[in-house]
């Protein structure tokens, strides 16, 4: 297995048929991003023929894999689901209301620049506040969830046992809150996708012989304490993994093309075959990803992830 150390992430995200460069529109923890390249050699060769196929992700997160195959590829149409409520919200009003939600984000730019950096601080746990008691305004709502994750500790979404996003604050000197023109490309790329709030079982309703699904649910935790956030009030424990191997052996009953990662156990116990016995049978391959979220940054390093398939390339 070869090493890859700093692939060009740029070429993969930014070239394609449609010609805009779209980047994800908020950091995620496990965004895949940095895999693209490994995920891109591994996708159905009628796809990179030109076939025309649906594009369906049932955990669609920061959507790096999302953008990269309709900016590339030749997609008939889209389907992304994600348990998030919050974050298919913001999916749907930079789909439906780009105007609105930049308008309000430039609001909350601007004021979040003029302050002095101890002012700053106070100003974001109060718009964390306004964020958790929001019901009613969806643009706003959207907004504030892209200004609390731009400045948020690492990026992350984690809430608590009441739903509340509890992720202090991240002490960052420029963040760059609005990306306007990043915003206007994604609100076009996705005029083609259809955004379903849900868990991934709904993607039954969509998948056909013509679909390649890519599944990358919450990560299994390496160790006790690596399971370091959680993106709902519904947890992914091993029960929940073979649920969704029982639905990956469906979707390939049907035909479809499925790809999925997942982490790979045996970097913290070389015993651990949970996820060689649960997909005995499809292709797993083992490849490199850098761990981005660590609290001692000298474990951040290269480790090695799944990639799980259930046809040849």
């Amino acid at each position: 297995m070869q090493l890859m150390l700093f692939p060009d992430f740029e070429k993969y995200i930014s070239t394609g048929k449609n010609k805009l460069f779209v980047r994800p529109f908020v950091k995620w923890a496990g965004g895949k991003t940095q895999i693209i390249p490994e995920i891109d050699k591994r996708l159905p060769i009628e796809l990179k023929k030109g076939k025309k196929m649906r594009y369906i992700e049932p955990f669609v997160g920061s959507g790096a894999v999302l953008f990269h195959i309709l900016n590339n590829y030749n997609i008939k149409d889209a389907f992304i689901i994600d348990l998030n409520k919050d974050l298919i919200t913001l999916y749907n009003v930079i789909k439906n209301n780009i105007s609105e939600l930049i308008n309000y984000l430039k609001k909350i730019e601007n004021e979040y620049k003029k302050l002095p950096e101890y002012k700053r601080k106070e100003y974001y746990y109060m718009k964390r506040e306004e964020y958790n008691k929001s019901k009613e305004n969806k643009i706003m709502k959207a907004a504030l969830l892209m200004f609390l994750n731009k400045t948020c500790y690492n990026g992350l979404y984690r809430v608590n046992s009441k739903g509340e996003f509890n992720v202090p604050f991240g002490r960052y000197k420029n963040p760059k809150i609005l990306d306007e023109e990043n915003l206007i490309n994604v609100s076009k790329i996705l005029q083609k996708v259809e955004i379903i709030h849900g868990d991934f079982e709904i993607s039954r309703e969509f998948v056909d012989n013509n679909s390649l699904i890519y599944f990358d649910p919450p990560y299994r935790p390496l160790s006790n304490t690596s399971n370091f956030t959680s993106y709902s009030q519904n947890t992914f424990d091993d029960n929940e993994q073979i649920r969704l191997k029982h639905f990956f052996d469906y979707i390939t009953s049907l035909g479809a093309k499925g790809i999925l990662s997942n982490s790979d156990p045996k970097n913290t116990d070389p015993n651990d075959n949970f996820f060689d016995e649960l997909y005995k049978g499809y292709i797993i391959e083992r490849i490199y990803a850098k761990r981005m979220i660590n609290s001692k940054g000298k474990n951040r390093g290269f480790i090695t992830e799944l990639l799980i398939r259930n046809y040849e390339k």
